[in-house]
């Protein structure tokens, strides 16, 4: 007596090929062999679950089944590619379905890698901007085959191995049935087809070895890692594919006088204590030229003081600040008139000084070393 496979899924004769389908992945989820390890019986229900959903789920073996109540011989095998329940059941378990191999000239050219470069700058070429011209190795599109990899004239064959789908299937028994595994072709490497007659110049990879010089403008305000996108100018693409891209990398050397924060600059300069105690104006280094710092009355050593926009360019816009760090420096060849009259002015501010001896501090000096 022939089965009666919608009885099996659980659906009446009218259901759509949707239903079918919703009744067959919810008792394949139930009955699964790995889901009722203690059910003896669970394998053999699964198979029948699968023979059935075999039939109904594919509209001309249902029709077929519809009005013969057969569908002449099932696979000797098990089901093998045929068999769409297990594309089904590899979706169910793991989320996606298994990959088909349908290939398209898109798929063969593949895009060129991505460059790097580190280019090294002053601060002051960072500051004002600066064009520099680099050379650098990449592989280019092979100017004999236009990347092809094949000789003029020949054209790629299919791969007699997986016929051009670029992978192949084997099929597995296991104690559930026989299942599909999918590969990539071994004999094309996934492309689908093989060279008999592979470009000279190249050997068929379609790219050579090559050299190029390219200027480069390092824009005004740039930093260490600052990086410079220069589309189209990394290696060639293979089978025609577009170029990668080239990714400078932007490196400032230390700088003398001149500290970095982002857009600011620090430096440091020494006055004298008399300059620190009655002001002055006092010219200090710029990046790109010196400037005019006005010391208040009574600055104290250490203090820090802000120039306002004399600092580096922002690649945003607008300029940081200069700031300038006061070091009094106090002198140590003092002659006996400059003593007196660093005296003369202890006594008119109450102080009481009681000036040392050079050749005494040098002793005490001595004994605590």
């Amino acid at each position: 007596m022939a089965k009666d496979y919608y009885d099996i899924l659980g659906v009446p004769r009218g259901a759509t090929q949707d239903q079918v389908k919703q009744a067959y992945r919810r008792l394949a989820r139930e009955h699964h062999p790995d889901v009722r390890k203690d059910d003896p019986q669970a394998n053999e229900r699964f198979k029948e679950i699968n023979e059935a959903y075999y039939v109904l789920g594919d509209p001309d073996r249902r029709l077929q089944y519809d009005r013969f109540g057969q569908v002449g011989e099932m696979p000797a095998s098990g089901f093998g590619d045929a068999f769409s329940p297990f594309d089904d059941l590899f979706e169910m378990f793991f989320g996606r379905g298994p990959r088909t191999a349908t290939r398209t000239a898109e798929d063969e050219a593949l895009r060129g890698a991505d460059l790097r470069y580190d280019l090294e700058v002053t601060l002051e070429e960072a500051a004002r901007g600066v064009e520099r011209t680099i050379t650098f190795e990449r592989l280019e599109t092979c100017t004999t085959c236009f990347g092809t990899g094949r000789e003029r004239g020949a054209s790629p064959e299919t791969c007699p191995t997986c016929r051009g789908a670029g992978e192949v299937r084997y099929q597995q028994q296991t104690v559930f049935g026989y299942f599909t595994q999918v590969a990539t072709c071994r004999d094309c490497g996934g492309r689908g087809t093989i060279l008999r007659h592979p470009c000279k110049e190249c050997q068929g990879t379609g790219r050579r070895a090559g050299s190029r010089d390219l200027v480069v403008k390092v824009p005004p305000g740039a930093d260490s890692g600052t990086r410079l996108r220069l589309p189209g100018e990394g290696e060639g693409g293979v089978h025609g594919g577009a170029r990668g891209d080239l990714y400078v990398v932007i490196h400032v050397r230390p700088h003398p006088v001149f500290a970095r924060e982002g857009a600011d600059l620090f430096c440091e300069v020494p006055i004298t204590m008399v300059q620190a105690a009655v002001g002055d104006e006092i010219a200090v280094p710029g990046i790109e030229e010196p400037t005019t710092l006005p010391i208040p009355p009574g600055t104290q050593p250490g203090v820090r003081l802000r120039l306002k926009g004399k600092g580096m360019p922002d690649l945003r816009g607008g300029r940081g600040d200069l700031y300038v760090r006061l070091r009094v420096e106090i002198p140590t060849d003092l002659s006996a008139e400059q003593q007196q009259t660093l005296l003369r002015l202890a006594e008119l501010r109450g102080e009481q000084v009681r000036p040392q001896k050079r050749s005494l501090w040098k002793k005490m000096k001595g004994l605590l070393q």
